[in-house]
C-alpha cells in the first residue's frame, strides 16, 4: 500500500524516488512511482516503465506492454528509448505477433518469436545516432552491415562505428574492428583492427576476445602467439563463445600454448557441439573414431558424426557411411552407408561420390542413383579435378550411369593417371586388355608399377602376376613374391593365396610349405575357394605340418561346396584312402 508521500509526490519526484527504488530492488513500489510518471507523459518515466515489463520487474513480464511505453518514450525522444525500440525491432522482440495481444512472458518456455523488422530497427538506431547516442550508433552500423541488401550500406556503417569507437563506446570498437577485418589486405591495416577489437576486448565483450584469439593465433596484426591466442579463447568459451571453445578445445588437443590436455580438450570441444558447432562435433567424432590420446570408442564417435553431419558436415556424414559399410559402431547396413554417402556426395564432397559410386558399382543401386554419380564426375572432371576424371573413367569402362564407352575411359583415366594412383592402375589395366586402345603389355606394366608404387594394394598384385608370368617385361619371382606378401599383409585373400602357391614349390623362390600353408589357411578363412582346396590337400599330406584328414575334409567341402570340381575329386580320393 501506498504511503500518504507517496501519494503527494508531484511527477518528477514520484519518477526521482521510483529510480531510488528501483536501484534497490524495490521493484514493486517502484513501479506504482514509475507508472504516475510515465501516466503524466514523463518520457524517462514511460522508458523506466517499459523496460519494468520487458523485464518483467515489479510487473508481470510483457513484451507487447513494453514495446508500446518504450515508443511513448522513444517518440518523445529519450535516446535510450530509441535505442532499445530498435533493438527489439532489430530482435522480433516486441511482442506484437501474438495472436490476441496478451502477454508474453520471458519466463515462457516456448516464447513467440517473429521476424526483424528492419526498416522500424534501422529507422529508430538512425534517429538515436544522429541525436548522439554512440550505443544507437554501433547498433545503426550493425544494422546499415548485417540487414537486408536493401539496406546495407557498408560506407556509412564504418563511418558511424568510426564514430561511436570515438565516443568511447565498447560495441563502437567492436563494430570498427569488424570493419577494419573485413578491408585488411595486409600486416598494417590488421594491426588497426587489433587495435580497435583490444579496446572492445577489454570492456570484456566475448566476440572481440574470440577475434583477438584468432588474430594472435595467425600472427594477423599482433605477433604470432599461441600462449596469448589460448587466454583469449579460454576468456571466450568461459563467456559462452561456441567458437571459442572449439578452438580452446582443438589447441588443448594439439598442445598449442599449453601442455596438452586431451580430456579438457574433449570437454571444451563437447560443450562447443552442443552448443550447435557441427565442426566440433565432427573434431569428437575423429577423436572417438581413431586410436590417439582418448580409447576408441566407435559407437561415441557415430553419435557425435552423426550430430554433425546432420548439422551439414559433409566429411561426418562420409564418416558415418564408412562406418555403416564397414559394421565399425554401427549396425553393418549398406543402405544407411549409401545414404550418408549420398549427403555428402550431393554436397560436393569427392571422396564421398567416390565412395558411392563403388558402393553402387559393387552393391547395385537404381539406374537414376547411377546416372546422378556420374553426372557429378562428369562436372567435377570437366572442371579439372582429377579424382573426379578417374571416377568418370571407372563409370564409362563399367558403364555404371551411362553406355560403356571404351575410349572416352581411357581418355579420362589417361588424364587423372598424372596424379592419382588408382587411374595409373586402370588405365595400366586397360591398355594391359586392349580396352580402348591397342594392347601394349610392357607399357601396360609400367603403369601398373607406377600405381604399386604409389602403396595401392592391387596394382601391387597385378603387378606381382605379371612378374610372374613375365608378361610385359622380364620374369621376376622373388619380386613377385615380395609383392604378394606386401599385399597379403594387409588381408588381401588373393596376395595370401598367390603367396601360399609360390612357396608351395614349383618357382624360382626358396620353397617354405610350412609358411606357404600358413598363407592358404589365412586365405581360406577369408572364403577364397582355391586356398581352401589347398589347404585341404596340405592338411591331407601333411605338408608344412602335421596331417589332420578330419580339418582337411571341412576344407575340401567349403571348397566344393563354391564349385571347384577338383575340390570334389580330392574328397573322393579322401574317401577312398580312409576305405582302404
Amino acid at each position: 500500500m501506498k504511503s500518504l508521500f507517496d501519494r503527494v509526490l508531484s511527477p518528477q519526484a514520484a519518477l526521482d524516488r521510483g529510480k531510488r527504488l528501483d536501484a534497490s530492488q524495490d521493484y514493486a513500489r517502484a513501479f506504482a512511482l514509475l507508472s504516475r510518471a510515465a501516466q503524466a507523459g514523463l518520457p524517462e518515466g514511460q522508458y523506466l516503465v517499459g523496460r519494468a515489463y520487458l523485464r518483467g520487474t515489479g510487473v508481470p513480464a510483457s513484451r507487447r506492454d513494453g514495446t508500446l511505453w518504450v515508443e511513448r518514450a522513444a517518440e518523445a525522444g529519450w535516446l535510450e528509448a530509441q535505442t532499445l525500440l530498435a533493438t527489439l525491432y532489430l530482435y522480433g522482440l516486441t511482442g506484437r505477433s501474438t495472436p490476441t495481444g496478451g502477454a508474453l512472458f520471458a519466463t515462457s518456455a516456448a516464447p513467440v518469436t517473429e521476424a526483424p523488422d528492419f526498416p522500424s530497427a534501422l529507422k529508430w538506431a538512425r534517429r538515436a545516432a544522429e541525436a548522439g547516442s554512440s550505443e544507437a550508433q554501433a547498433l545503426l552500423g550493425y544494422i546499415l552491415t548485417s540487414g537486408p541488401a536493401d539496406i546495407q550500406d557498408l560506407t556509412e556503417a564504418d563511418r558511424w562505428y568510426q564514430r561511436s569507437a570515438e565516443a568511447g563506446c565498447a560495441q563502437g570498437h567492436l563494430g570498427l574492428g569488424l570493419a577494419r577485418l573485413r578491408t585488411a589486405t595486409d600486416y598494417a591495416s590488421h594491426e588497426e583492427a587489433a587495435a580497435a577489437l583490444t579496446q572492445a576486448a577489454e570492456a570484456d565483450l566475448p566476440t572481440a576476445t574470440y577475434l583477438l584469439g584468432v588474430m594472435h593465433e595467425r600472427g594477423a596484426g599482433v605477433p604470432r602467439d599461441d600462449t596469448r591466442a589460448l587466454a583469449f579463447y579460454r576468456r571466450a568459451a568461459e563467456k559462452g563463445v561456441r567458437a571459442g571453445q572449439a578452438r580452446l578445445g582443438l589447441a588443448l588437443l594439439e598442445g598449442r600454448g599449453a601442455p596438452k590436455n586431451p580430456v579438457e580438450g574433449e570437454s571444451w570441444l563437447r560443450r562447443a557441439a552442443n552448443a550447435g558447432d557441427r565442426e566440433a562435433a565432427a573434431l569428437v567424432g575423429d577423436l572417438y573414431a581413431a586410436p590417439g590420446d582418448l580409447p576408441p570408442n566407435y559407437a561415441e564417435a557415430a553419435l557425435w558424426y552423426t550430430r554433425a553431419a546432420e548439422a551439414g558436415h559433409l566429411a561426418a556424414a562420409r564418416a558415418l557411411g564408412l562406418m555403416h559399410l564397414a559394421g565399425t559402431g554401427v549396425s553393418r547396413d549398406l543402405e544407411l552407408a549409401q545414404q550418408w554417402f549420398r549427403r555428402a556426395a550431393e554436397g560436393g564432397d569427392p571422396k564421398a561420390q567416390a565412395d558411392l559410386a563403388n558402393l553402387l558399382l559393387t552393391h547395385g543401386g537404381s539406374e537414376a542413383e547411377r546416372r546422378r554419380t556420374r553426372e557429378w564426375f562428369e562436372r567435377a572432371a570437366g572442371n579439372g579435378d582429377l579424382i573426379a576424371a578417374y571416377n568418370l573413367g571407372v563409370c564409362l569402362a563399367e558403364g555404371l550411369g551411362i553406355e560403356r564407352d571404351d575410349r572416352r575411359a581411357v581418355l579420362w583415366l589417361r588424364r587423372a593417371a598424372d596424379g592419382i594412383a588408382n587411374a595409373r592402375y586402370w588405365y595400366g589395366r586397360m591398355m594391359l586388355e586392349g580396352r580402348g586402345l591397342e594392347p601394349d603389355p610392357a607399357e601396360a606394366r609400367t603403369w601398373i608399377a607406377r600405381a604399386a608404387e604409389s602403396g595401392m594394394i592391387d596394382a601391387k598384385v597385378s603387378l606381382a602376376e605379371l612378374l610372374l608370368a613375365g608378361t610385359g617385361g622380364p620374369k621376376n619371382h622373388e619380386e613377385a613374391l615380395t609383392l604378394f606378401r606386401e599385399a597379403a599383409a594387409t588381408g588381401h585373400p588373393g596376395a595370401m593365396f598367390a603367396a601360399g602357391a609360390m612357396l608351395g614349390g614349383g618357382h624360382e623362390v626358396a620353397e617354405d610349405r610350412v609358411e606357404a600353408r600358413r598363407w592358404y589357411r589365412e586365405a581360406a578363412e577369408k572364403n577364397h575357394p582355391y586356398a581352401q582346396m589347398m589347404l585341404g590337400r596340405f592338411l591331407a599330406r601333411g605338408l608344412g605340418g602335421e596331417p589332420d584328414l578330419a580339418e582337411s575334409r571341412i576344407w575340401l567341402e567349403r571348397a566344393r561346396d563354391q564349385g571347384l570340381a577338383e575340390a570334389a575329386e580330392d574328397l573322393a580320393r579322401l574317401d577312398a584312402s580312409q576305405a582302404a
